[in-house]
């Protein structure tokens, strides 16, 4: 079983361009997620969190840059269900990144590109992640609809207690 990313991408992708754009990738992957290791631990981190300390324009940036990996990776062969996948990857990382505090902390610890090469690896080498992404996008509506009517009727118990307690007095 072939353990460096070298092997695993020459196990896998045969054609030398292939390869060297696979290495390219593993290596932004590296200096986004992993390029630095706090000094006594195994924790490391990239510029990825580093760029997401920057309000707004940050967070721009490393979804950039996550979006040319998760392209680069999807033009190697991956089935909807990875596709689905590596999207939620890249949208969970934004999203939550862009919470102030919150975000920056989850940004040191959610490494969504790494998550992603390592998902192409599996889908690759262990035949996981195959199939359609149709149950996941379905699920994922469904609970963004039961999340947008739960809203409504917050929106909607608000605004009842509102015009109740706030009448307007004409005379």
């Amino acid at each position: 079983m072939p353990e460096t990313t070298n092997e695993i991408v020459k196990a896998t992708v045969p054609d030398t361009k292939q390869i060297r754009e696979l290495e390219w990738i593993e290596k932004l992957t590296h200096y986004m997620d992993n390029l630095v290791r706090v000094p006594g631990t195994k924790f490391r981190f990239g510029i990825d969190p580093l760029l997401g300390l920057i309000p707004f324009a940050g967070e721009i940036i490393t979804l950039i840059i996550s979006a040319i990996i998760l392209l680069a990776l999807i033009r190697h062969g991956t089935s909807g269900k990875l596709v689905v996948l590596m999207l939620s990857n890249v949208a969970v990382d934004a999203l939550v990144g862009v919470i102030p505090f919150l975000g920056d902390i989850f940004d040191f610890a959610f490494k969504a590109n790494k998550r992603n090469v390592n998902l192409l690896k599996q889908y690759h080498h262990e035949g996981k992640h195959t199939g359609s992404g149709l149950k996941i996008i379905l699920g994922v509506l469904a609970v963004l609809l039961i999340i947008i009517f739960i809203l409504i009727f917050i929106s909607y118990q608000f605004l009842s207690w509102a015009s109740n307690y706030i009448q307007p007095k004409l005379f």
